[in-house]
């Protein structure tokens, strides 16, 4: 009976066990696309200069914007009105704009893409504007699409003679589906003989791992490590690029990342990786607060009053009574704080090392100050980046 109830609960201990083991590893893993990048499959940057037009005299001034009046010059030109001076020009409803897209990997003929326009000038606002004809070129200097539309901005500026209101960005819009592709970029999968597959977080745990998910997929010789972000995967007897980066992309694994810990001073936030340990330090907290609070008091005299005549024999002006005077105030307090230590014991983790800061209560400019320390003293085995 004994021995029944044993393996009975030992049974159970062992279900129990598997419940809790097996989640923890597979919240871990992450597929091959999500960490890195396919050698080919990439954007390409466009830029363009264009003109905004139809605003509600929030434009550029020509006066100090000269690239915009010989711009509406230029174009006007163009389209027919010869003889302009462009110094005669005062309209306000224009803008000079750069404008900026991607290009999707392998965007075809006639494909729409999103543009983003953003002033050049002192212009106040976009809204309600119309983006003229722009060509968007590439970094080799041929266009690759066209821009034209009516811009949408997310902010906008309301002004008054003494006071007015900016809520977002007015002078930045964006023109969904606004560009046309007219040139594809020349590149062909199919004469590849193998695909590298570029980690955006270079290290070479991660990339011996991939390699072996991709073994067991491909087998060992289809695979190799090329260096810390590369892994190289050589294509099939078909050559049938598409198909071996879809068999590739969608599997898992588990990434390493090295130990850091981010602070960003300006903000007070702190990033701390899971893999981050400290030896054992003792931590103190404490020191003067000093308060100095200024206040002001006016002394303000009561009328003056005059008895008798008075006789004025010159044209000197004559000051009755008293004059009011601002009185400053100051009122100092210092308080001594107790420090206190706190140890905390080697090889500690993530939430063993947040809940020892807590215990001393620390705020987040105090964490700061402390991991540096610590890390100057050499007990914080991470890198600590300070951006």
């Amino acid at each position: 009976m004994m021995s029944r109830l044993l393996i009975s609960w030992l049974r159970k201990c062992t279900l129990a066990v598997a419940v809790a083991v097996i989640p923890l590893g597979a919240y871990a893993d992450v597929r091959i696309k999500d960490i890195a990048n396919f050698e080919g499959v990439r954007e390409n940057h466009l830029i363009g200069y264009g003109l905004v037009v139809g605003l509600l005299g929030t434009g550029d001034k020509l006066n100090s914007s000269p690239f915009t009046r010989e711009s509406i010059r230029g174009m006007l030109e163009r389209l027919g009105v010869a003889n302009l001076d462009g110094s005669e020009l005062k309209t306000k409803n224009t803008a000079a704009v750069m404008v900026t897209a991607k290009l999707p990997p392998f965007a075809r003929l006639g494909s729409p893409i999103d543009i983003t326009v953003s002033s050049l000038g002192d212009a106040t606002s976009l809204r309600g504007g119309t983006l003229l004809v722009t060509p968007l070129t590439g970094a080799d200097g041929a266009v690759y699409a066209v821009a034209q539309g009516a811009i949408a901005t997310s902010g906008y500026i309301a002004e008054g003679n003494a006071a007015s209101v900016v809520e977002g960005v007015p002078t930045i819009a964006k023109v969904e589906n606004g560009g046309i592709v007219e040139r594809e970029v020349d590149f062909d999968l199919f004469k590849m003989d193998s695909i590298r597959i570029a980690l955006r977080t270079p290290d070479f745990t991660t990339a011996a791992r991939m390699r072996d998910v991709i073994a067991e997929q491909l087998g060992s010789s289809a695979v190799e490590v090329l260096d810390s972000g590369t892994v190289e995967v050589w294509v099939g007897d078909k050559g049938n690029v598409p198909e071996t980066i879809m068999a590739v992309e969608n599997l898992r694994l588990t990434p390493d990342t090295v130990a850091r810990v981010v602070v960003d001073e300006k903000s007070g936030t702190i990033v701390m990786g899971a893999d981050v340990r400290i030896a054992q330090v003792a931590i103190s907290q404490g020191g003067l607060t000093v308060r100095v609070k200024e206040s002001f008091s006016v002394s303000q005299p009561g009328p003056a009053t005059i008895g008798g005549d008075i006789t004025v024999r010159s044209n000197a002006p004559i000051q009755i009574g008293g004059t009011t005077v601002v009185i400053p105030e100051t009122e100092i307090d210092v308080q001594e704080v107790d420090a206190s230590f706190t140890i905390l014991r080697g090889d500690v983790s993530l939430q063993e090392l947040v809940d020892g800061l807590n215990a001393i209560g620390v705020g987040a400019r105090q964490t700061i100050a402390i991991l540096q320390a610590i890390k100057a003293a050499g007990a914080l085995h991470a890198d600590l980046e300070i951006i």
